[in-house]
């Protein structure tokens, strides 16, 4: 008999998001809220099923409030782990129906508003897991700025910059430096790249240079700890539909979000959680210093 089972179409598991008039204030202000959006993102709320791959163990997600951090938590937490979510002070919203959602799963879910920007911050959030849980087992830098400057270099302020930067760049190398000394062997950190990593968008100038060092960073962090035995890699997302993009852009750009891929939309945070619980489950023991693309069909070559 033949196999009548089949994969859903990629093109089409998921709908063009009606982006169109979309529009969030600024990143941490009250309302640049998951539930402000007309077209709110899948997370996996009805979708994913866990099969125990990271059972008992101990995950620290930045920006885990939303987007992809909160599919990340929500995916981790099925399949087992207890979650200590960090995110944007001012953002509370997001962070509880985030906390919800790994509660429902049975895990454990610690909230850490915070801004970690500063290096106290960090070491703060690390304090705060290590002594909620005793350790550490998955480090997952997600949290991260931009701010699309249409004008090119020429719009972006030194504040902006720096902002980006410490936001990318400092709290991923701050929070690996003091989360190291907790991980045990068979451990993973997880770095959020993009395909802006080796596709920028002029308009996004600072946001992809820290992406392309994020990507440098993963791999030479991977070879520097692989005889401790814990794994270093990144994941490069594409035009995923996340708060962060009403919040960020203009209008026009919103309009048109995803549509230039091959696959001709937008990803879905769900999409990408999948490719994270790989790479901190013990199915991709011999992958680190990987940047694994989930980009609708855009390479990503960093």
């Amino acid at each position: 008999m033949a196999d009548t089972t089949s994969s859903p179409d990629p093109a089409e598991v998921h709908t063009q998001p009606a982006t169109e008039g979309e529009d969030l204030p600024d990143p941490g202000a009250p309302d640049s809220v998951t539930r402000q959006m007309d077209d709110q993102p899948d997370h996996g709320e009805e979708s994913y099923r866990g099969h125990g791959r990271l059972t008992d163990q101990v995950a620290v997600i930045t920006g885990g409030d939303s987007g992809i951090g909160r599919a990340v938590a929500l995916a981790f937490a099925r399949e087992g782990a207890d979650v200590v979510i960090a995110y944007l002070e001012g953002e509370d919203e997001d962070g509880r129906e985030t906390a919800r959602l790994v509660e429902e799963a049975g895990r454990r879910a610690v909230l850490f508003p915070t801004d970690l920007t500063r290096e106290e911050n960090c070491a703060a959030l690390i304090d705060r897991a290590v002594a909620e849980f005793g350790r550490i087992d998955l480090l997952t830098n997600n949290a991260a700025y931009q701010m699309v400057q249409p004008g090119g270099i020429a719009d972006i302020t030194t504040e902006q910059f720096d902002r980006v930067m410490k936001t990318n760049l400092y709290a991923m190398f701050w929070l690996s430096k003091m989360a190291v000394p907790h991980l045990r062997r068979g451990s993973s950190i997880i770095n959020t790249s993009s395909v802006q990593a080796s596709s920028p968008s002029p308009e996004l100038l600072d946001y992809a240079t820290t992406k392309a060092g994020i990507a440098n960073f993963t791999r030479g962090l991977a070879a520097m700890l692989a005889e401790d035995g814990i794994r270093v890699n990144a994941v490069a997302p594409g035009p995923i539909w996340t708060p962060l993009i009403p919040a960020t852009m203009p209008d026009e750009k919103v309009a048109s979000f995803g549509k230039q891929v091959p696959l001709k939309r937008a990803g879905q945070p769900a999409e990408v959680a999948p490719a994270f619980v790989y790479l901190a489950s013990a199915e991709s023991t011999y992958v680190t210093g990987e940047v694994l693309a989930v980009t609708g069909g855009q390479p990503v070559t960093v």
